[in-house]
């Protein structure tokens, strides 16, 4: 594969049971349509061992390691001992996904708080990214982002990305002001989902590609179980929405990509 033309889908929950039919037609495809690298972000610890064995099966598959903020709502210490325990395998790049999310539940907005700071702290300590998840949380996820990094010794080493971007020019700007990185992706090409308006003002070199695969894809796939060879399409639309070609738009948030996750691929 040319290195120059590469992708990089840097969230995609390749090991989930939508793929377990077709899953190495799947991972063809996405290597056919020049995705090299693929990233699997955690939703809980079985999921970590998941993406592990599927780190070892294929090349170029990442992993991460958390608990998705939906599942911290009957999360144990001993959970969270494991991911800390987990986040020292080699094919670990990034605590993710973590975060904030408001929209099922609200009736322990507190305990996904506290596991979001033990996350960011985790990653703090391992000199690891963040892949944060929001769903209708903005405020609360910037704020104690912020107060992380205040807190924290090397306020550098808080960084990562906010998966799935999309919001007001404020939440924009607080992003950048924290240092992290964008994440697109199906929504980018959704006709009233807001997400081109969103990201106007972010650089180029704020902003990695994604699918969040098995959800959300792209235009024409839309309604229809995503799969990492459409990250050429968010690619192919961020092109047009920057006038630029899809090669470069591949080769710059690839070497985001790359930079921010330390990437050896």
């Amino acid at each position: 594969m040319d290195y120059k033309r590469m992708l990089i889908d840097t969230h995609t929950h390749t090991y989930l049971d939508k793929f377990d039919e077709d899953r190495a037609e799947v991972m063809t495809r996405a290597e056919d349509a020049g995705v090299a690298i693929q990233l699997l972000p955690a939703i809980d610890v079985a999921s970590i061992h998941a993406a592990l064995d599927l780190a070892r099966r294929f090349e170029g598959v990442y992993v991460m390691a958390a608990l998705h903020p939906s599942e911290t709502k009957d999360a144990t210490d001993s959970n969270f001992a494991e991911i800390e325990r987990l986040a020292s395998e080699p094919e670990i790049v990034a605590i993710g996904e973590t975060g904030l999310d408001y929209y099922w539940d609200t009736s322990f907005n507190e305990k996904q708080q506290d596991f979001l700071r033990r996350h960011i702290r985790l990653a703090a300590d391992r000199d690891l990214p963040l892949v944060f998840h929001n769903r209708e949380a903005s405020d609360d996820l910037v704020a104690i982002v912020r107060e992380e990094q205040a807190l924290a010794s090397d306020p550098s080493r808080i960084r990562g990305v906010f998966h799935c971007f999309g919001g007001t020019p404020q939440y924009a700007r607080d992003v950048l002001e924290l240092g992290f990185h964008v994440g697109l992706g199906g929504t980018l090409t959704f006709k009233n989902g807001g997400v081109p308006d969103a990201i106007v003002d972010i650089p180029l070199d704020r902003i990695v590609l994604e699918t969040d695969a098995p959800f959300l894809a792209p235009v024409p796939h839309r309604g229809k179980r995503n799969e990492p060879a459409y990250v050429r399409l968010v690619a192919q639309k961020l092109a047009e929405l920057r006038g630029m070609t899809v090669d470069e738009v591949a080769n710059a948030t690839s070497d985001n990509a790359r930079r921010l996750f330390r990437l050896s691929a």
